[in-house]
């Protein structure tokens, strides 16, 4: 996958993405029960199908079903979605992105989080970013 890759889907294929990441490995049933007004199990084994083609996802054989599971890891499309989101929403500013974070409501920071994101900062500034 490149590194854009997943901005370059549509939006059923990222919802797909975005459950077969969230469970780890899912089968067709799984995934069209977690698909928001869910298409047919064929329309669903059929974009699981392109989504394979597209180097997106594989699949091994269980029993009679087919389970697919993501061919990146989380951490490099964690990493892919949030340099889109940076740069779609706060035009590139990590700052800004991160200020919108904190000051979402109901999300107050505990005092281990507070020190992971002040330990962020420190590490950042050490390696002059």
């Amino acid at each position: 996958m490149t590194k854009n890759a997943q901005w370059q889907l549509g939006r059923r294929e990222r919802q797909i993405m975005d459950i077969v990441f969230k469970l780890g490995r899912a089968s067709v049933t799984q995934v069209q029960s977690e698909l928001p007004d869910p298409p047919s199990y064929s329309a669903v084994r059929a974009m699981l199908g392109f989504l394979e083609d597209k180097g997106y996802l594989r699949h091994e054989q269980n029993g009679l079903k087919y389970v697919y599971t993501p061919t990146t890891d989380r951490q490099k499309a964690r990493t892919s979605a949030l340099e889109h989101l940076v740069r779609t929403f706060f035009g590139g500013s990590a700052t800004e992105a991160a200020a919108a974070l904190i000051e979402l409501p109901n999300t107050g920071l505990a005092e281990k989080e507070r020190l992971r994101l002040l330990s962020a900062i420190q590490k950042a500034k050490q390696e002059g970013r």
